[in-house]
């Protein structure tokens, strides 16, 4: 079977080995993330793997991620065992920490929003009414004006469809003309 392939098998083939290639990736990153203590996910997996979900809950790449999954559930038990797990009370500290950073984030945020509503109110402030109304008067009439363009392009628009209708009316009958001219003419021959 040394014969040409035809466009089909050669896409078949390079559609096959893309999918080895990125079912190996897959496989390889379940492992790295194994051997690096990162917790196994599907979409972790797919994402570092640059894959699609898809392709992570596929048969034969699915029951690697979940045996790594079963792996990695049975970790915890053996590092509480031999203490390598984080204790109550620094997970307790961790906690206080990051509720005292959050605290600290809104304030800054109200702060920051309450700056910024003051700012937008000098600003508004220092327009002048006149400025306003003359710009109000500007936007009217340019809305005005436009409004006629439509009005203008409205009635164009209809002119051209009848002038269109009148020439297919036309063409139709010069058809039917010639057709019976046609047909008078071929007794004739």
């Amino acid at each position: 079977m040394t014969g040409a392939r035809t466009p089909a098998q050669v896409l078949a083939e390079s559609r096959r080995r893309d999918s080895r290639t990125k079912r190996q990736r897959v496989l390889t990153v379940v492992e790295r993330m194994i051997a690096q203590g990162e917790p196994v996910t599907f979409a972790a997996v797919a994402r570092t793997a640059g894959v699609s979900n898809w392709l992570v809950y596929a048969d034969g790449v699915r029951e690697h991620i979940e045996n790594a999954r079963t792996q990695q559930s049975t970790c915890p038990v053996q590092e509480r065992q031999s203490g390598g797990t984080t204790s109550t009370v620094s997970l307790r500290t961790d906690l206080e920490l990051a509720r005292a950073e959050i605290q600290a984030l809104r304030a800054e945020r109200d702060r920051l929003k309450t700056a910024l509503q003051r700012n937008l109110g000098q600003q508004l402030d220092q327009f002048a009414t006149k400025d306003l109304v003359t710009r109000i008067d500007e936007l009217t009439r340019h809305n005005q004006e436009l409004s006629a363009q439509l009005q203008q392009a409205r009635q164009d628009s209809h002119a051209v469809q009848r002038r269109l209708q009148e020439a297919e009316d036309d063409l139709a009958a010069a058809r039917t003309s010639l057709r019976r001219m046609i047909s008078r003419r071929e007794p004739q021959q």
